[in-house]
C-alpha cells in the first residue's frame, strides 16, 4: 500500500515553520460574523425610534402617575394627586398618538381588540390600554371639575391597578421578540421598566406639586430609582455578550445618562426636595429625563443587537456547548 499523503501537522513536525520539531501552530484568523449575501440573521425591528421608544416612556409615565396619584390621595395630598392624574391622561394620550402613528392607521389598534389572547403580550397590552384610558380620563375629569368625587376616586383606584400593568407590559412585549438584547433581559426588564415608571411619575410630581405635599413623590423617587438601577445592573451583568449593544454607541451613552440622571434626581429629592422648590423641580426634571433615556437606550440597543449577527450566533453556540452530552 502506498503511504498516505502527509498531513499538515506531520509536515510541521518534520521541519515546518519554526524548526522545533513540534506541531505547526494553526494560524486561523478570528471568525468574522457576516450573514448570507450580506443579510442580517434577524430582521431588525422596523418600528420608528421616536414613536415606539416614546410610547414606551409615555406609557410608563402614565401608569406610574396613576399609581402614585392613588397613593397621594390616600395620604391626604391633593396637591400632588391632582397634577398626577391630569399628567397620566396627557401621557397616555400622547402614547397612543405615537403608537397609532407608527401603526399607520388607527384601525389597526382597534383590530387588536377583536380577540383576547392571554399568551400574546400585544393582545394583553391592547386590552390593558382599552380599560385603562377611560378610567384615567374619568379620574382626571373629576379632579379638574370637582364633580362626582366618589366616582372619580373609584376611577382613580381602577386606573392605579391597571396602571401597574401599563407600566410593565411593554417590557414583556419587546422581550417576547427574538431581538437578543431584549429577549435575553426578559427576567429583569419588567422590573427595570417598573422602576423607571415610578421614577418618572415621581419626577412629574416633584415638578408640579407644592413642596409641602411632595413627600410621597420623594419616597417614590427613592424606591423607583433603586428598583430601576438595581434591575438594570443585574440584567446587563447576567446577559453577557448580548448586553454589549447597551454599553456601546448611542445606546450606551443613553444608558449611562439614565443611570446618572436617575441617581442624581433621587438623591436631590431626598436631600433637599422638601425644602426648596427649585431643588424639587431640578430633581423632577432629572428623574423624567433619566426614565426617557433608559427607554430610548434599551430600544436602540436592541435594534443594534439585531443588526449584528454575532449577538445571535455566539450566544446560541455557547448554549449548545453548555448542554450536557446525550
Amino acid at each position: 500500500m502506498s503511504r498516505p499523503e502527509q498531513t499538515r501537522g506531520e509536515r510541521g513536525e518534520r521541519g515546518g515553520c519554526g524548526g522545533r520539531g513540534g506541531r505547526e501552530r494553526a494560524m486561523v484568523p478570528p471568525a468574522e460574523f457576516d450573514s448570507y449575501y450580506g443579510r442580517p440573521v434577524l430582521k431588525k425591528p422596523v418600528w420608528k425610534p421616536l414613536d415606539i421608544a416614546g410610547y414606551l416612556f409615555l406609557g410608563g409615565l402614565a401608569g406610574g402617575s396613576s399609581a402614585l396619584a392613588a397613593g397621594a390621595g390616600a395620604c391626604g395630598c391633593p396637591g400632588l394627586a391632582r397634577p398626577l392624574r391630569v399628567g397620566a391622561l396627557c401621557a397616555i394620550g400622547l402614547s397612543l398618538v405615537a403608537l397609532v402613528h407608527d401603526l399607520g392607521r388607527p384601525g389597526r389598534f382597534v383590530n387588536m381588540l377583536r380577540v383576547v389572547k392571554p399568551t400574546s403580550p400585544m393582545s394583553v397590552g391592547s386590552w390593558l390600554l382599552a380599560g385603562y384610558v377611560p378610567l384615567a380620563g374619568a379620574a382626571a375629569a373629576s379632579t379638574v371639575t370637582g364633580r362626582l368625587p366618589r366616582l372619580g376616586a373609584a376611577a382613580g383606584a381602577g386606573a392605579a391597578v391597571l396602571g401597574t400593568g401599563v407600566c410593565t407590559y411593554t417590557a414583556v412585549l419587546i422581550a417576547d421578540t427574538a431581538v437578543p438584547s431584549w429577549h435575553d433581559g426578559h427576567r429583569e426588564l419588567p422590573f427595570a421598566f417598573g422602576g423607571s415608571a415610578v421614577s418618572a411619575a415621581a419626577g412629574l410630581g416633584l415638578l408640579a406639586a407644592p413642596v409641602a405635599q411632595n413627600g410621597p413623590a420623594r419616597r417614590a423617587a427613592a424606591f423607583g430609582a433603586a428598583l430601576e438601577l438595581g434591575a438594570t445592573r443585574l440584567m446587563t451583568g447576567r446577559m453577557g455578550l448580548s448586553a454589549e449593544p447597551l454599553h456601546t454607541g448611542r445606546a450606551g451613552r443613553l444608558m449611562r445618562a439614565a443611570e446618572l440622571l436617575t441617581g442624581a434626581g433621587a438623591a436631590l429629592a431626598l436631600a433637599a426636595g422638601h425644602r426648596d422648590r427649585r431643588v424639587a423641580a431640578a430633581a423632577g426634571a432629572a428623574l423624567l429625563a433619566g426614565s426617557a433615556a433608559l427607554r430610548f437606550g434599551i430600544f436602540l440597543g436592541g435594534v443594534r443587537s439585531a443588526e449584528d449577527p454575532k449577538y445571535t450566533v455566539l450566544p446560541q453556540r455557547e448554549r449548545m456547548a453548555a448542554r450536557p452530552a446525550g
